[in-house]
């Protein structure tokens, strides 16, 4: 990304940015740098262990081009419409947005920079999400159009970022990161997905894809950590069945690990919150103390 077209996405259009999701608190991207790491599946487990926890949450997937969340949320039939408007479908407590309502499974969505904009901003505008606390974007891997569209239409609370442990998807995490953070996007913290693997037969412990690398990560670019996920079939077999592993076993240790990211990611949320009060304060404190012109 070139520094003009940076700068662009930083800008934006905050006041009408926030006038198309009044009623949000929180707007959070989950992101990875590359493919194939269970981005979607984290995105799904943890807004549903949110909703668990009393909160108001949204899930839209803005990955365009491959749109799994109406599948792993078992919600295959389309939203329906409220007068000019489209109701998010329903699902584990969280409501829903994707492109995967629209387009048939085995169709194909072939489509430039500036349609996939255009479908991002379709789903803020023209959808009921009314009062959220939380709503979760599951976006497509690597640094395109679906991130810098999202950057430029609705102000976030900040992006996670999901990896799995190995040098080969850390190479492309670390693009990522440094693309958030120059068009201005908070970074909330980092997950490591698929982070050992335990043998259910004679409970050995496998780190298949290395071990740490996500821990690693978040400490070179200063950001939290966020939370290890293992590798295990049941996650898999949740998302295939379309009842996320945290409503399916709900007392696993798989399903504990999806809590403690979840209460992490609360707990990081809040702490730039109050920072963001705190300072807004100061400013209002500073101003008062200055003499009348």
């Amino acid at each position: 990304m070139n520094d003009e077209v940076a700068a662009q996405a930083s800008r934006g259009a905050p006041d009408a940015a926030e006038s198309l999701l009044p009623g949000v608190k929180h707007i959070i991207a989950v992101a990875s740098g590359k493919g194939g790491v269970g981005k979607s599946t984290v995105a799904v487990n943890v807004s549903v262990a949110l909703a668990q926890t009393g909160a108001k949450v949204g899930l839209m997937d803005a990955d365009i081009y491959g749109p799994n969340v109406p599948m792993m949320m078992g919600v295959p039939a389309p939203p329906e419409k409220e007068g000019e408007k489209i109701k998010p479908a329903e699902a584990h407590g969280v409501k829903i947005m994707s492109m995967g309502f629209f387009v048939p499974e085995d169709t194909a969505v072939v489509w430039r920079g500036p349609m996939v904009h255009t479908a991002i901003q379709q789903f803020f505008r023209d959808v009921l999400w009314g009062d959220l606390d939380y709503l979760l974007i599951d976006l497509p891997p690597g640094t395109g159009d679906a991130q810098l569209s999202l950057s430029q239409i609705v102000p976030l609370t900040g992006v996670v970022t999901v990896t799995t442990p190995q040098e080969v998807a850390l190479s492309d995490v670390r693009k990522g990161v440094m693309m958030f953070k120059k068009v201005n996007v908070p970074l909330l913290g980092m997950i490591e997905n698929m982070s050992f693997f335990v043998c259910g037969h004679c409970g050995e412990r496998t780190e298949i894809f290395s071990f740490a690398g996500g821990e690693r990560a978040a400490e070179k670019f200063d950001v939290p950590f966020l939370g290890r996920i293992p590798l295990d079939p049941a996650i898999r077999e949740g998302g295939d069945a379309g009842t996320p592993l945290v409503v399916a076993d709900p007392g696993s240790p798989q399903t504990q690990a999806f809590q403690a990211v979840t209460s992490a990611l609360q707990r990081r949320v809040a702490e730039l919150t109050n920072h963001a009060t705190g300072s807004t304060l100061s400013e209002m404190v500073k101003k008062l103390k200055e003499p009348m012109g």
